[in-house]
């Protein structure tokens, strides 16, 4: 890492951007022996993914850390917590942070909300060293992103590592297709006027916002023809690996629910639904990784940095037309399994013509890698800037109350059916990127030996214990359980043995609570270290016995 307290890494999802910040983590806390970690996600759910993966390495992070819980336990070596948690809590993550190694995940995300720039700044300014990663390069259309180094309004990254060479690298990830489905919408506007196009007609900004939006809709015929195609070719994909996986990215939730029932009935299968309303779906979408289930429906919530490698196929049936949040949706699919031969993946998009040009330009970046690679080639991973308009915006609510769908179809669909209704090859017309060769090749038939990262020594203080007494070395002590996990185990088998001894003793919980602290040395269970609990709960276990 060079010189400076700020390191900007731009790598495209799949490439291993978590792995890499972690090898750098551990290696910064074994040369600064103390030093904490923080790293900040943008969800709730990327906090466990990130807390997950530092056991790992040996680290231990606190995902459900708050202000409130005090000094960080000894055996943490840090904590995770997201933007909007820093905005909150900016003064006492600046006393956690200082001197820390802080990673920001996916940087761009400080510019959601002009208040949390100046958050971030405040609360890690004060930080040894800051490595920001992001998955696609951006830009500063209103306030720079702080810890952000600014060419001509565009971040400048320190490394960058595009799509094209993660294909032409091989084993790191797949090569995407697009089918693209052109349809014939009609629907009433905003202005009350019936308008009639398909995704060829050239509209104004409005209207060919409001002719996605009729596309999408439940009412038309269109998402159900789509849907009918993305869902027989990854039934052709399972055929050669059994949990292959669908993603369907939703408008919102009523749109996701919709999609699910029209699923249902159409396929036999019901999609599990993962939206951020939902307080259960960080629980859903870890559920689904670890299946086989087919389909799973979200609403943003599997856009960006979520991990479930076994994605083959995704359904672009949302009205944001960003090309971040599209390359973002893309990296779903993108992330190389190993053991698993010819992984192409497909990406079902509306014929838009914004979401042709983004396909067109990843799909020129694969062109690109699977042909043999002559001096010149240009497969950075740069894109054009948002455009922050480029939303579906159809005017305001009384507008909207005039806007209703009257139809939508399919024309030209991207493939044929062969028997039994299945997807054929080769790539179905209207797929970008073919092969110049007239073939598909994947990038790399079999990946070769996967680099394998060992974790120097640990921090002092890294070591832990397990629930069973025996010692961990921060190496994630029980098979599948991080030491926040462990420690939630713990803690609950304390309050349970603290209940025992209020009905033994007549003792009322806060006094029963505070001798066990005191037996074990605890100022607050939130500040206990692993050891720590299992103290409190021999103490708690001899106490009984005595009573």
């Amino acid at each position: 890492m060079k010189e400076s307290a700020d390191f900007l890494a731009v790598a495209t999802p799949g490439a291993g951007k978590t792995t890499f910040a972690l090898a750098a983590a551990v290696q910064d806390l074994v040369d600064n022996p103390g030093r904490r970690l923080v790293v900040v996600a943008p969800t709730q759910h990327l906090k466990v993914q990130w807390s997950r993966a530092a056991t790992k390495f040996g680290l231990h992070l606190d995902p459900e850390w708050s202000a409130r819980d005090g000094e960080l336990p000894s055996d943490m070596h840090g904590i995770v917590t997201t933007y909007q948690q820093v905005s909150t809590s900016f003064g006492t993550l600046a006393k956690l942070s200082k001197g820390a190694f802080v990673i920001l995940d996916e940087i761009h995300h400080a510019a959601d909300d002009r208040s949390w720039g100046t958050a971030i700044l405040d609360a890690f300014g004060g930080a040894a060293r800051r490595l920001s990663l992001s998955g696609t390069p951006f830009r500063s259309d209103t306030s720079a992103i702080p810890f952000v180094d600014y060419h001509m309004e565009q971040a400048r990254s320190d490394y960058e590592y595009g799509y094209g060479e993660a294909l032409a690298d091989g084993g790191v990830v797949r090569p995407v297709y697009f089918p693209r489905i052109n349809g014939f919408m009609e629907w009433v506007s905003a202005s009350g006027e019936v308008v009639a196009a398909t995704f060829e007609d050239e509209l104004p900004r409005e209207l060919a916002n409001q002719r996605l939006r009729t596309a999408l809709s439940l009412e038309g015929e269109w998402l159900s023809t789509v849907l009918d195609q993305s869902h027989d070719r990854l039934m052709d994909l399972r055929r050669n690996q059994s949990d292959a996986g669908g993603l369907i990215i939703a408008i919102d939730q009523e749109h996701a629910s919709g999609i699910a029932d029209l699923m249902e009935r159409r396929t036999g299968t019901r999609p599990v639904v993962a939206v951020s309303d939902d307080p259960t779906a960080s629980d859903k979408i870890a559920a689904f990784a670890d299946t086989d289930s087919p389909w799973i429906v979200a609403v943003r919530m599997v856009s960006e940095g979520v991990d479930i490698p076994r994605l083959r196929i995704a359904v672009f049936a949302t009205t944001t037309t960003t090309e971040l949040f599209f390359r973002q949706a893309v990296g779903r699919i993108v992330r190389w399994t190993r053991g698993v031969r010819n992984q192409k993946a497909y990406f079902f998009v509306p014929d838009d013509p914004r979401l042709r040009h983004f396909a067109a330009t990843l799909a020129e970046q694969r062109r690109h890698s699977l042909r043999k690679r002559t001096e010149g080639d240009d497969d950075s991973g740069s894109v054009m800037p948002d455009d922050p308009e480029d939303h579906v915006s159809e005017g305001d609510e009384e507008q909207m109350s005039l806007f209703s769908v009257i139809g939508a179809v399919s024309l030209g669909e991207s493939g044929q059916s062969g028997p039994g209704g299945n997807f054929v090859d080769p790539e179905p017309e209207g797929v970008f990127g073919d092969d110049p060769d007239g073939e598909m090749r994947d990038s790399r038939e079999e990946p070769g030996v996967d680099l394998v990262l060992m974790p120097p020594p640990l921090p002092s203080g890294a070591t832990a214990r397990t629930t069973d007494g025996s010692q961990s070395h921060g190496s994630g002590s029980a098979p599948g359980l991080t030491l926040r996990e462990q420690k939630i185990r713990l803690r609950d088998a304390n309050a349970d043995m603290a209940a025992e001894l209020v009905r033994s003793t007549g003792w009322t919980h806060p006094q029963v609570n505070a001798e066990l602290n005191r037996l074990s040395g605890i100022k607050r269970i939130s500040e206990a270290s692993l050891e720590q609990l299992e103290a409190r709960l021999t103490a708690a276990r001899k106490w009984l016995r005595s009573a």
